[in-house]
């Protein structure tokens, strides 16, 4: 049983991750994102998530700083996650990319670095990059965002190192069960975005009375459901209230019913694009 926010799996290569992180996706740059990454770091969690596209890099990175001062931590300790934009993509480009985000957010390197979609006819050569960049150490893992389950073969086959991480859309709509076994089968850890659904969930019947059994709520039941998949989670908020409840869920554990339940509400529903069908 995951016991505590700090809690992590390991990787294929040996680095460690936290289970549970805070997403910062459409968090406009500025002080409402400084404020919410020191929330996290203050709850205790130790994995922030953000990317080029989001904009607000230069800001998490401020956060990161502020948080890890006033509570008495240091880099090593905290997980930060990036990923290059389909502009980017290519070798030399993503090289520079990275580069570039490391300058916004001020830091020495990044935990980990990811594709954010696999585009078609580009997203080889960017793994090609990222695979430079961790053999030279400037990077300590590197991975995928949104590959379905032939894209992830592409860079396996054509690749000398296997993603690390593969970071897609995953809710109780959409549970991702074969991507999730091909990861299992690869030592790829997966990971949940949207997993909340960007709060379409929060009043599902099926999980209102899951939520009522355990005395929680459904964003904590759907998030207890991820991480007993095995699944790390990065849930979304700016609100203190809801970065501290997103992270109270290690004092219960869903049944095997529970669990069953949840995984037969997928209806291959998505909220974001359709990685094979996504105008880049």
């Amino acid at each position: 049983m995951t016991t505590n926010l700090q809690q992590t799996i390991t990787l294929h290569n040996g680095v460690t991750m936290p289970y549970i992180g805070l997403g910062v996706f459409k968090v406009e740059d500025g002080p409402e994102v400084v404020q919410a990454v020191k929330a996290a770091l203050k709850i205790g969690y130790r994995s922030i998530d953000t990317a080029a596209i989001y904009g607000n890099e230069a800001s998490v990175g401020q956060g990161i700083r502020e948080g890890l001062a006033e509570n008495g931590l240091t880099r090593d300790q905290i997980f930060v996650t990036s990923k290059v934009w389909n502009a980017d993509l290519g070798y030399e480009s993503t090289l520079a990319a990275y580069e570039a985000s490391l300058a916004k957010l001020d830091l020495d390197y990044l935990d980990l670095y990811l594709i954010h979609w696999p585009v078609k006819g580009k997203y080889v050569e960017a793994w090609r990059a990222l695979e430079t960049l961790y053999q030279a150490g400037r990077v300590k893992a590197i991975g995928v965002s949104n590959f379905q389950i032939h894209h992830l073969e592409d860079v396996i086959h054509t690749g000398t190192i296997k993603p690390m991480v593969n970071q897609v859309e995953l809710h109780p709509l959409l549970t991702q069960t074969d991507v999730h076994d091909f990861c299992k089968v690869h030592g790829i850890q997966l990971e949940a975005w949207s997993p909340l659904m960007q709060g379409q969930l929060l009043d599902n019947p099926v999980l209102s009375v899951i939520a009522a059994k355990y005395g929680k709520s459904i964003a904590q039941v759907i998030l207890r459901w991820d991480i007993q998949r095995g699944i790390v989670t990065i849930p979304k908020s700016t609100k203190e209230h809801r970065i501290l409840e997103n992270s109270s869920i290690f004092d219960f554990e869903l049944t095997n019913e529970d669990m069953a339940a949840i995984d037969g509400m997928n209806q291959n529903l998505r909220v974001g694009p359709d990685p094979d069908n996504f105008d880049f």
